[in-house]
């Protein structure tokens, strides 16, 4: 099985890579963020991706929507840092397949990389009671955002202004300009500087 490995931290990639030898996996490629992934994809047309989702520029939410817009079938796993619930059904709302954790054990990565292969869904343990817990709780004030909301979000926490966010996405300014006043809408804010601060205060990134 081709698989990409989409993650800024060369310990992380070595990990995976000795970890899918071991399953006899040898055509492992890897890239440090979005822009390569998706160069990776035309190229070398992986069968599974396992990705972060903080990656620098490009950000690991907008980047599985854009790599599924190449290639319906590709199969996405997430291994990210983060365990909390909004990050996991934002990311299998967006088309991953599966998620995980990096607090996950080798031996539940394996299991999820061989589910995920076989095209069956599988979220960590602990994330998916997580979930359940939220959803019977009720929503949250992130619930009510979208992928590409919170994906924006993540840049201004990151410090990033609208023209940057902007060039990171790949589209106008004013797209930007205009999601920007929709979050603070939905959110009940009515400044940017206090967007970023929710953000911020939210550990959005």
């Amino acid at each position: 099985m081709n698989i990409l490995i989409v993650d800024d931290h060369a310990i992380i990639r070595d990990g995976l890579r000795r970890m899918l030898a071991t399953l006899g996996h040898e055509a492992v490629s890897e890239a440090l963020n979005g822009r390569e992934a998706l160069a990776s994809v035309k190229l070398n047309r992986p069968d599974l991706i396992i990705l972060d989702l903080n990656l620098p520029g490009l950000g690991g939410l907008e980047l599985i929507r854009r790599l599924l817009l190449e290639d319906r079938s590709l199969r996405i796993l997430v291994l990210s840092m983060h365990a909390e619930p909004l990050y996991a059904t934002r990311a299998l709302d967006a088309g991953a397949t599966g998620y995980l954790s990096k607090n996950a054990s080798p031996d539940e990565i394996v299991e999820a990389v061989r589910r995920v292969a076989r095209g069956q869904r599988y979220v960590e343990a602990d994330v998916a009671q997580a979930i359940a817990i939220q959803g019977a709780a009720g929503s949250e004030p992130l619930d009510r955002l979208s992928a590409r909301d919170l994906e924006i979000l993540r840049l201004l926490a990151s410090g990033a202004s609208l023209a940057e966010i902007a060039q990171a996405l790949g589209v106008g300014y004013k797209t930007v300009a205009n999601n920007c006043t929709l979050i603070k809408t939905r959110l009940g804010l009515s400044r940017t500087a206090d967007l970023v601060r929710f953000a911020v205060e939210m550990g959005v990134g």
